[in-house]
């Protein structure tokens, strides 16, 4: 689910951004941005994998 955003951290967001930033550039900071926060709840919740895990879900050496 999606997080909501509140207007003043969008401001926020574009006005610490470049002049010269693109539309790309701003998409691409959006994306960060709510990658980090989804990341973050799943830690808070529990939703998480051991390293172990991982590697052997890809065949990867502990």
């Amino acid at each position: 689910m999606p997080t909501v955003m509140e207007k003043e951290e969008a401001h926020k967001l574009v006005d610490r951004m470049p002049r010269n930033a693109t539309w790309e550039d701003l998409m691409h900071e959006i994306y960060v941005r709510e990658a980090i926060e989804r990341g973050l709840a799943d830690s808070k919740a529990g939703r998480t994998k051991g390293v172990r895990e991982v590697r052997a879900k890809y065949g990867l050496p502990e």
